[in-house]
């Protein structure tokens, strides 16, 4: 089975890894276009030219010459690994069996480019991974493999993507492979009653509004961490929490309550904000005390939605 792999980072690296450690015949690799004078070299590419492979880069993939350079190959399956773009139709019908991709969500919950953000925003206590065929739309393919995985109640981003959801992936896209190449996959169609799309998350999503529960805040905090931050503003300026957790400090929603070497407590509607890291918005991320040095943080300072 001839295998086209399309990815990007560290965990499309490993993906191809698995691949090519299973014996995959993996004939083609595209990621993305290298960044002038980046601080780190590209994670496929570096595989890809270890293992001799046929390489193309480019950040978009409905071109004349992207489309011809994958008829080239006549592959017979297209493998995603962290891929942030769509991929054409066009490309799709080349490969005799379509193709794949890992998606961190149990589809079809949680369709788009940030599920594990909104899981944890909207207080899940559970998400996974799904591998499905690709099709026209965003995450809408037959599902081939899915595992479940649990959010702790103090889980990040950070922490549910590495710890748990980036390894399991990479093993259940080489298992999705050679299930295919061995004909015995067997595919789910989604059930559109259960679908949810939510976009890619950006700070104008991630505001707090200190009236709401501490539980609600936290979920905020947590599922903006570490990007893009939760936002609020102190003295006319935008901030960004990140590392934090529930407190028992009562008073004024937004009211600083606390201090100590560590932390700072902000008040809720119902409890507290403990704060370990945070950051002025555009600025350097830094531990609580370095951050209230900055900004000249004291009891009874107001912070704002």
């Amino acid at each position: 089975m001839r295998i086209l792999f399309i990815g990007q980072a560290p965990f499309g690296r490993e993906s191809l890894e698995a691949l090519l450690a299973q014996g995959e015949d993996v004939v083609g690799v595209i990621t993305v276009e290298d960044v002038p004078n980046q601080k780190f070299p590209n994670p496929v590419k570096e595989c890809v030219l270890e293992h001799g492979i046929k390489l193309y880069q480019a950040n978009y993939y409905k071109t004349p010459e992207a489309i011809s350079w994958v008829e080239q190959l006549q592959p017979d399956l297209l493998v995603l690994g962290f891929v942030t773009v769509f991929i054409p139709q066009e490309m799709i019908d080349l490969a005799r069996l379509g193709g794949i991709n890992y998606h961190p969500s149990l589809l079809p919950k949680y369709r788009g480019g940030s599920a594990i953000n909104w899981a944890i925003i909207n207080g899940e206590i559970e998400t996974g991974v799904t591998i499905h065929f690709i099709d026209a739309g965003v995450d809408t393919g037959p599902i081939v493999l899915q595992e479940k995985v649990e959010i702790g109640p103090d889980d990040t981003v950070k922490s549910v993507y590495f710890e748990k959801l980036y390894p399991l992936g990479i093993k259940m896209l080489a298992k999705a492979v050679r299930l295919i190449r061995e004909d015995n996959a067997q595919t789910l169609v989604q059930d559109e009653a259960k679908a949810s799309f939510q976009p890619v998350i950006t700070s104008k999503d991630t505001g707090i509004d200190w009236s709401q529960s501490t539980g609600q805040i936290y979920n905020l905090i947590r599922g903006a961490n570490p990007s893009p931050g939760a936002v609020t503003s102190l003295k006319e300026k935008s901030c960004n929490l990140f590392d934090a957790a529930s407190g028992k400090e009562y008073g004024s929603p937004g009211m600083v309550m606390a201090m100590d070497e560590d932390s700072f407590s902000i008040a809720t509607g119902d409890g507290s904000i403990t704060v370990y890291s945070a950051q002025i918005t555009g600025q350097k991320k830094q531990p609580a005390l370095a951050f209230a040095q900055q900004i000249e943080l004291k009891i009874g300072d107001q912070f704002g939605t």
